[in-house]
Parts: structure tokens; sequence; C-alpha cells
């Protein structure tokens, strides 16, 4: 290697490294970046929630039948189980702090249940008959008081519930955790109690 060759190589060789290493962190930025997760809750340019299709991928919480808040008989003249999912990004921000963070998207699934098919001889099984979705979504720069309630009951985009609706009361009064019934969701709960954001009284 010639003088000349040694000189720039020691003039210039660190700036060279330092621009490889910019290159590169700039590389895995993107990448980063790109990774992210998109938001749970997307809207159209109205305001209408889209349907999130891919909801049967997400966490599972709970699973109820014939659950009612109300001390008044339901009428039904068939069995519903309920199933309550939350996206995953939420999901992993509670197990850390027993908290929903913004963009939490709660689903309530009600299926028709049934008794007899099959090889049942006795309980209660889901079937294949989905009522209107029920979505609870956490956006406080969005949402007056910062959770919104809709139904999806086509598969299509809906519109928010009105905010008088007996729905968010009684998730104020009962939600043992940020108005949600996390008192209901068994691996949600003991995360909430250890974290101190549990309402016991709730």
């Amino acid at each position: 290697m010639s003088n000349n060759n040694q000189e720039n190589t020691m003039k210039y060789g660190p700036i060279l490294i330092g621009a490889a290493t910019l290159i590169v962190a700039g590389f895995g930025a993107a990448a980063y970046t790109n990774s992210l997760p998109e938001a749970a809750a997307r809207y159209t340019a109205s305001g209408d929630l889209i349907f999130p299709k891919d909801y049967r991928e997400w966490v599972f919480l709970t699973s109820g039948v014939n659950m009612t808040y109300s001390e008044q008989a339901s009428g039904m003249n068939h069995d519903m189980v309920d199933n309550v999912f939350v996206d995953p990004v939420s999901w992993q921000a509670f197990k850390k702090t027993g908290k929903w963070p913004e963009g939490t998207m709660l689903i309530k699934e009600p299926r028709m249940g049934a008794h007899e098919g099959s090889i049942s001889k006795g309980g209660t099984f889901q079937t294949e008959e989905v009522f209107g979705l029920e979505v609870h979504v956490k956006d406080s720069k969005r949402f007056k008081d910062g959770w919104a309630f809709f139904v999806h009951s086509d598969g299509q985009p809906a519109q928010m519930i009105p905010g008088d609706a007996e729905c968010y009361s009684c998730h104020k009064a009962s939600g043992a955790v940020d108005t949600t019934f996390v008192q209901f969701y068994p691996t949600a709960k003991p995360v909430a109690v250890k974290a101190g954001t549990f309402d016991a009284a709730k």
C-alpha cells in the first residue's frame, strides 16, 4: 500500500465507517417503522368504524353464557354465548401496566347457543350464527368520554352509538378497570389486581 493510500485510509476511514453505521441504522429504523402494527381501529372519512375482519385472530379474553346485567327476564327463547376478544397490541400493553392503552379495541361476539347436535348430550355449545358484534374502542382524542361503542350487524362500517345510550352509563358504573368489565376476564383480572388498577367494588 502506498503512503497516499495509507493517508487516505487514516483520514477518511472513520468517516466511511460512521457513514456505513448511519446507513445500517437507517435501514434498521425503517424496518422497525414498517414492522409496527397498524392501529386496530380504522375509520371511514365520515368517522364510521370499519369492521375488523380479523378479530377472531385477536386475544381471547372470556366467554359467558346467557349473561345479563338486568334483574328483568331477558325474554330470549334461546341461549346466547358471548365471546370477548381484544386486539393483540393492547393486550401486550395491558399485561405490563394493568391499563388499557389508547387505541384499545374490545369486541363482544354474541353467538347462538345450542344443546343438541352431533354427539352432544348436555350442556351448551356455540353455533355458527353470529349476531351483531359489539365493539368498545378507547380513543380520548376522538371520543368525548374516552370510549365509544359500535355495533356491526352486516360487516359494514358502523356509526358510533350515541353517548346517552345505556351501555355507557352501565360501563361507567360497573366496569372494574377503566369502564371495562375486567371482573369477568379471568386472565386480565389478576393482572389488574396486581397493578392496582382493579376496582374490587365493581
